[in-house]
């Protein structure tokens, strides 16, 4: 059966609520509907995208989300034959042996990080399914309370998704691991400047990539044009990205069944053409499975080897996409995918390589389109411009899912985050960002114009974000995990290990390039820490300034008059009444004779289950008609227009009213007045009171308008911060309003400055 257009089946469940206690999530003998306001459209998703590794998706769904895959997330990671071994040799070939120690350094990289520190660990670390820096970020703090703000309830345990699953034994490194991270302020705040470098990093590749990629296949029609210069091929490029990024609008699964097909033939192309070269140059690389080959290459070069290993990393750009990029699909879907399709193709690719080079060491600079046979080289270019384009949408795409996470977790200014899929909830596109990543990315093409130096700014910035979520994987191994102490230093010791190496080598061409990338981090860095302090100190402010239980009634009590309407006062604040309320009571001494105050709060996990979404409260027993409504949600959840958020609230609240939930304060515990039940009467006498207000005044929205500055004696460096930086990025970016739909012809907006 289907109702307001929602189907039965789609609509949230009961959550039944104790009539003895109030806790959520206890079975009693009353219920109350809970439906998702702000994210009903989201109840119309199918439920069979498959977000946790745990779900049991049918095959015939892994097998299409595996497909669509392919054409999101493994551009960049199938694109890096066209410019590795020009990367890694850029002088030339030196020594025969040479070849194959690089190939033996590729292939075992591949192996070691791409697959099993990626494609079977890393993805395993999802939270409920989301991946990237924040994912891991979130994980850590729910399992040890490492947030910096302080914003978190009791009751928020009692969310399904918020409870891990973790082994049940107890070790004392882990809980010695958790208690230094809870009670650790310098620790805190180490955690979260590591994760918002690692994000800047993210977005630093998914500026880089587009670049990279593009500048490499096109530069690949030189073999047939010599006429073409630099300036040409870059023109070209520029075209090309700008018109990719303005398909981002279609969103990714448009986007993803289109490019599919095309990467599928790249990935059987370059691994059909690998065996023929295979097989026609030399059969004997095959001997580069043997590692000695690394050892013997590393005695010859000493130094040269080391700094080349810059250009080995780059065969493993776009294995971070694997992981980033997981939320748009499923852990079977990829992993089938890598196994099967991608990796496969891509050392056959590499080897191939070799084996022309054992034969040709002098075309080392054009590598790919030179061992190309002459009949391919028309197809294979035109195939391998698609294949770069793609690339580029896997770290758009990545970093798309990596802004709305930090947006979520007030570590990135406000911007719109457009749902494009309603089978997909992951799948988004950030018209903001995207605007911001293309004129990046053409000013850095027009800059650089060849890919040797973006080669090296490149490397950096893999390798940052690899070696900070080894990081974190160590943390999330030994602290929720409770992995073996000996399998974590076999993993230190091997995979982190190689990774700081690379880590190490490719910051050593930090003046041939490298230092673009950390140009860029160190902007997004600012821009995300500065967002940051300034909404800690926001809700530090009103958390120390809150209305007190006393104010709150003598307020009340004081009011000249209480006109009819329901107002949504909208706060932060999820402990106390923001004094923004006691602020606007002093300048309008009358109140609607229904007041909500209404908390959006983020919790660190992805998704909050529809019917566990809203919290109620009633503020203060002695006081009628006014209540508090925390509004639970995780940092990929949509939101909806605001007629569906003011039905579904409300019905809410009268069956809240109606089931005679016992009242409680603000900090969940029994009131000091006792437990407080309305008889049949009085349950009656305030739903009429809803009924009313909604009628006769209908419904207003109360939101602050703060403005922001340094506390008197603040230093310079303070008062440049907020006063002059925090208030010009708070100006820039989209209001509370429009973050969440309110209308703006029923927007009264309160003036108060916070002093911090």
């Amino acid at each position: 059966m289907e109702r307001d257009g929602i189907t039965e089946e789609e609509r949230p469940k009961v959550l039944e609520v104790d009539s003895t206690d109030g806790h959520e999530g206890d079975k009693g003998s009353r219920k109350i509907k809970k439906f998702d306001s702000f994210d009903i459209e989201t109840s119309r998703f199918k439920s069979d995208h498959g977000y946790s590794s745990k779900e049991n998706l049918a095959w015939v769904m892994i097998l299409k989300l595996a497909i669509q895959s392919i054409g999101v997330v493994y551009g960049d990671l199938g694109t890096s034959p066209l410019y590795v071994m020009s990367g890694i040799f850029p002088d030339g070939i030196k020594h025969e042996d040479d070849i194959l120690g690089v190939l033996s350094l590729i292939f075992y990289s591949i192996i070691l990080i791409g697959l099993i520190k990626y494609v079977f660990i890393v993805l395993s670390a999802n939270d409920n399914g989301d991946g990237g820096t924040f994912a891991l970020y979130s994980l850590m703090c729910r399992y040890a309370k490492a947030s910096l703000t302080p914003n978190q309830q009791a009751e928020d345990k009692e969310v399904s998704n918020y409870r891990l699953e973790v082994p049940s034994r107890h070790f004392r490194r882990a809980s010695a691991m958790k208690s230094f991270l809870e009670n650790n302020e310098a620790a805190k705040y180490l955690l979260l400047f590591v994760t918002i470098l690692g994000t800047a990093m993210v977005i630093g590749d998914g500026i880089l990539t587009p670049c990279i990629s593009v500048l490499s296949a096109v530069g690949g029609i030189q073999e047939a044009a010599n006429s073409l210069g630099e300036n040409q091929i870059m023109w070209i490029s520029v075209v090309i990205l700008i018109l990719l990024f303005q398909v981002q609008r279609l969103g990714t699964h448009k986007v993803g069944y289109s490019f599919a097909p095309i990467l599928s033939i790249w990935f059987l192309g370059i691994g059909l053409i690998g065996i023929y070269n295979i097989a026609k140059h030399d059969s004997g690389v095959i001997k580069a499975v043997n590692p000695l080959y690394i050892v013997h290459y590393f005695m010859r070069n000493k130094k040269e080897a080391w700094i080349s290993l810059g250009g080995v990393i780059l065969c493993l750009t776009g294995s971070e996409a694997l992981f980033a990029d997981m939320g748009h699909f499923n852990i079977l879907s990829i992993q089938l995918s890598s196994c099967l399709v991608v990796l496969p193709s891509i050392i056959l690719a590499y080897f191939g390589q070799a084996a022309y080079l054992r034969k040709h060491s002098e075309n080392v600079a054009s590598t790919f389109y030179s061992s190309l046979p002459k009949s391919m080289y028309w197809p294979m270019f035109v195939i391998a411009v698609l294949a770069a384009i793609i690339a580029s949408q896997a770290m758009i795409s990545a970093t798309f899912a990596i802004v709305k996470q930090s947006v979520a977790l007030g570590c990135f200014p406000n911007v719109k985050v457009v749902h494009t899929s309603q089978k997909h909830e992951g799948q988004i596109y950030i018209p903001e960002v995207n605007t911001l990543l293309m004129l990046t990315c053409v000013g850095v093409t027009l800059g650089f114009k060849t890919t040797l130096k973006l080669g090296n700014a490149y490397g950096i910035a893999v390798a940052f974000v690899f070696a900070i979520t080894s990081t974190f994987l160590v943390i999330v191994m030994v602290m929720i995990w409770k992995t073996n102490i000996l399998l974590v230093i076999l993993y230190v010791l091997t995979i982190g290990l190689i990774e700081y190496v690379f880590l190490s080598s490719v910051l050593y061409k930090f003046l041939d390039g490298g230092y673009v990338p950390l140009f860029f981090a160190a902007v997004m860095m600012t821009i995300m820490l500065l967002w940051n302090y300034g909404y800690r100190k926001k809700y530090e402010f009103q958390l120390e300034n809150k209305v007190s239980r006393e104010a709150l009634v003598t307020i009340m009590s004081n009011t000249i008059h209480r006109a009819p309407g329901v107002a949504l006062f909208y706060t932060e604040l999820v402990h106390g009444i923001s004094p923004i309320f006691a602020q606007y009571v002093a300048n309008v001494p009358a109140l609607h004779s229904v007041l909500v105050f209404v908390s959006i709060k983020s919790l660190p996990i992805s998704n909050v289950p529809l019917e566990e979404r809203f919290f109620f409260r009633q503020v203060e027993p002695q006081v009628s008609g006014m209540y508090r409504c925390v509004v639970r949600y995780g940092y990929r959840d949509a939101k909806i227009e605001p007629q569906f958020f003011e039905k579904v609230l409300i019905d809410q609240l009268k069956d809240f009213i109606h089931n005679n939930a016992p009242y409680a304060d603000e900090r969940g515990e029994a009131s000091d007045h006792g437990i407080a039940m309305i008889n049949e009467e009085g349950v009656q006498r305030e739903i009429a009171l809803v009924d009313e207000a909604i009628k006769i005044g209908g419904i207003m929205y109360l939101m602050g308008q703060s403005e922001v500055k340094a506390s008197r004696g603040s230093g310079f460096a303070k008062r440049f911060v907020i006063n002059c930086l925090y208030n010009w990025l708070k100006r820039c970016v989209r209001q509370p309003e429009d973050v969440f739909n309110v209308p703006h012809k029923r927007l009264l907006k309160v003036g108060i400055t916070y002093e911090i």
